[in-house]
């Protein structure tokens, strides 16, 4: 790569860094309007809106999801800035970076064999887990798989064991992800060990980083 070339790559690589924007939630005005901190500026946005790059998408009492770059991100009420954009999923489609909702939890629209599913990590789980209704709408043929008992809030059910081709969360693609197929009606899906356990945590504050093992 000549002088002048690499000169360009470092401004563009540098323009892209300025261009992802520092985003925390601050409060509301009633139930339809967020006020967004945006690169240290106070900015109320309606849902549906879009003010310095960053759309709105819904509000809640203790958090809002918004959308930067084409990806949707939640955040908490009060929880610490997050710088987002295009350096929140690494080079190669090898990190990804979540944020923390309200209650803690980190919850990501991903999607399973190309189709849309919302997940939630949950490291104690030791399967992906999917309810049957989601496994129906995603065309997973489960019933000829293995039968397992798997333990919920209700009780023990029977579970199916079924291997899903390709799971998706931000722009990290994981292959052959053993799955659960359970009966109990699931509000979001679970994204457990079996595509967990390929990647290395790291948790500070309302920020989990999957970075794949080598």
């Amino acid at each position: 790569m000549n002088a002048a070339a690499l000169l360009l790559a470092l401004v563009l690589h540098s323009s892209a860094a300025l261009a992802a924007p520092s985003v925390s939630l601050n409060g509301s005005l009633g139930p339809s309007t967020a006020l967004l901190v945006i690169d240290g500026q106070v900015r109320p946005v309606k849902v549906g809106e879009r003010a310095g790059g960053v759309k709105l998408l819904a509000l809640s009492p203790g958090g809002a999801d918004i959308e930067v770059d084409g990806r949707r991100y939640s955040l908490a009420l009060g929880a610490t800035p997050v710088a987002l954009g295009a350096g929140s999923a690494g080079a190669g489609a090898s990190r990804v970076v979540l944020f923390a909702g309200s209650g803690g939890h980190f919850v990501t629209d991903g999607s399973v064999n190309g189709l849309p599913v919302r997940f939630m990590v949950d490291t104690g789980a030791t399967l992906v887990s999917l309810s049957e209704s989601d496994a129906a709408r995603l065309g997973i043929n489960f019933r000829n798989g293995r039968r397992v008992p798997f333990n919920t809030a209700n009780g023990v059910v029977a579970a199916h064991i079924v291997s899903l081709n390709k799971v998706k969360v931000g722009d990290v693609e994981v292959f052959g992800v053993d799955a659960a197929i359970v009966p109990a009606a699931l509000p979001v899906a679970l994204l457990g060990n079996s595509f967990l356990n390929r990647f290395q945590m790291r948790r500070e504050n309302d920020t989990l980083t999957l970075e794949r093992r080598p």
